[in-house]
């Protein structure tokens, strides 16, 4: 499915209540003024930025967590540069070197949103991104994939730059900063006064990551690196966060994380903190859901029991989000406005894949069926939710981890929403129901890349059994909502019409499928 990927953790940074974090959580000591001045010498116009962009211009666009594809780089403007890690001409040890860089592009097409970190100039737009940067006056043979080039003049002249997450040496120094918290500059690294981190936990780089990087420290925690960020606290730390103080064990709770303070520009108030990096608990031997429901197939094996307990899982999160959290009531103008944004994102993926054409006049009945309800003056409790809930995004852990027996424990990770929209938007009470639509489209993309030989029956039995165990946790079943259940399931497939023709042709055929079902009159 899209976005399908295999986390083991990440959190957020704002208390529930609004409570500063400083106000509860460990602080360390400030910096040293060497540090300061080191950090404010590598910031300063000292063309640093200068030596880098031809560098960055190659190999940004390269990684795969880069927003911006198919658009060219125009340009760079430097937020902050902060010297982790010093490094000397000649020495043996290495540098790091934490950079916050908007990358300037052309505006896409039909955008309407502001960027990443808010920014938009005419028709250009600039995504600010997280980097940090190794530095040797020669890479070893095992860092040679990390290479991204040796800059000319500024202040890393003469030295070979890298990806330092691809360095153990770099990345246990990350998880020290965490350890012992602190200021260095604009970064600011918190912990939790309850977590006992060790050190001495061998670091390794996740491959399976897409918008966001991890690393694996022993198989105790995990570090997630937000590579595009905006101001604001990230979901991924302030709804784990949240979840903690309210006991919930489903979610992992954030042991430490770090945040930069960017500066102010002009006159305006200064921006709000960017949320880089999460550290949690790794859960060590879990299973996600995405690999189980393939296996059940393998297997030819049921999935309903496992689906059912699923569903009692997102239910106990839902009502511990909406106990920490604070709620609202969708009415007709939220209900109408919601149909509206429905109806657009169908009119903008349908100019862009001609596959949706036949069936537009049919799926914008299922937003008008939900317009038509708020008119007539009814509404629907809203909530903070996930946000991009699907199998990837669930871990079973337990000595019992087959997928057909329903054996084991769920627990639910990612929280940070579909990093393609804009934060303030994740951060907004939804429907419930959009994360129950994620996980129903989850299955119906399990049972088609399984190849069941009846790939609708075996989603529907199983898309049954987790509406039924959402019902019985939270007293509320989704399917007796079935305007709104219907219209966020479609919105959802047709989200992944564009991204599956825009990523991966060969699997358009498995949203199509769903919006051929959605299309179809109902009895």
């Amino acid at each position: 499915m899209p976005g399908e990927r295999t986390r083991r953790h990440a959190g957020s940074s704002a208390l529930p209540g609004g409570t500063p974090p400083a106000d509860r959580r460990t602080a360390g000591p400030a910096p040293t003024s060497a540090a300061r001045t080191a950090a404010a010498a590598t910031a300063g116009p000292s063309g640093l930025l200068a030596s880098l962009a031809p560098l960055l211009a190659e190999w940004l666009p390269r990684q795969r967590w880069f927003a911006g594809k198919g658009r060219p780089v125009t340009g760079f403007a430097l937020v902050s540069a902060t010297e982790l890690l010093p490094w000397r001409s000649g020495g043996t040890t290495p540098g790091l070197l934490h950079l916050l860089i908007r990358a300037q592009q052309p505006e896409p097409p039909g955008h309407r949103h502001g960027s990443g970190c808010g920014h938009r100039r005419g028709t250009a737009a600039s995504d600010c991104y997280q980097i940090l940067l190794g530095a040797r006056p020669a890479l070893p043979p095992p860092l040679a994939p990390a290479l991204i080039g040796r800059p000319s003049g500024g202040p890393l002249d003469g030295q070979t730059v890298y990806e330092a997450l691809l360095d153990p040496r770099l990345t246990t120094l990350l998880l020290e900063r965490l350890r012992m918290p602190g200021r260095l500059g604009p970064l600011r690294f918190v912990r939790e006064p309850s977590s006992a981190i060790p050190s001495a936990l061998t670091p390794r780089v996740m491959t399976a990551e897409q918008s966001n990087s991890s690393v694996v420290y022993g198989d105790t925690y995990i570090l997630k690196l937000f590579r595009r960020v905006s101001p604001g606290t990230n979901p991924d730390l302030e709804l784990p966060l949240a979840l903690a103080h309210t006991g919930c064990a489903r979610v992992p709770a954030p042991a430490a994380w770090f945040e930069a303070e960017p500066p102010a520009e002009g006159a305006g108030p200064r921006p709000e903190p960017f949320t880089l990096g999460v550290l949690q608990p790794f859960l060590a031997g879990s299973r996600d859901g995405w690999q189980l429901a393939l296996d059940a197939l393998a297997a030819r094996g049921d999935f309903t029991d496992a689906a059912r307990a699923l569903g009692h899982a997102t239910a106990e999160v839902h009502l511990a989000m909406a106990r920490a959290l604070p709620t609202s009531v969708l009415r007709r103008p939220q209900i109408e406005h919601l149909a509206a944004a429905m109806s657009e994102r169908l009119d903008s993926a349908a100019a862009a894949v001609p596959a949706l054409q036949p069936y537009r006049a049919a799926l914008h009945g299922a937003y008008e069926d939900l317009a038509a309800l708020g008119h007539a003056g009814r509404t629907w409790p809203a909530q903070r939710i996930h946000g991009d809930l699907h199998l990837g995004q669930a871990l079973l852990s337990g000595d019992d981890g087959e997928a057909g027996s329903g054996g084991g424990r769920w627990s639910l990770i990612d929280f940070e929403g579909e990093p393609s929209r804009p934060l303030a938007e994740r951060r907004r009470p939804q429907p419930p129901v959009r994360d129950i639509a994620g996980m129903l489209r989850s299955f119906d993309y399990a049972a088609a890349v399984g190849r069941h030989e009846r790939p609708q029956e075996w989603a529907g039995r199983t898309r049954a059994a987790y509406c039924a165990g959402y019902a019985e946790a939270s007293g509320a079943d989704p399917r007796d909502e079935p305007e709104l259940l219907r219209a966020h399931e479609t919105d959802k497939a047709v989200y992944e019409v564009l991204y599956e023709a825009r990523h991966r042709p060969d699997w358009l055929s498995v949203p199509m499928t769903a919006i051929r079902r959605l299309a179809a009159p109902r009895a």
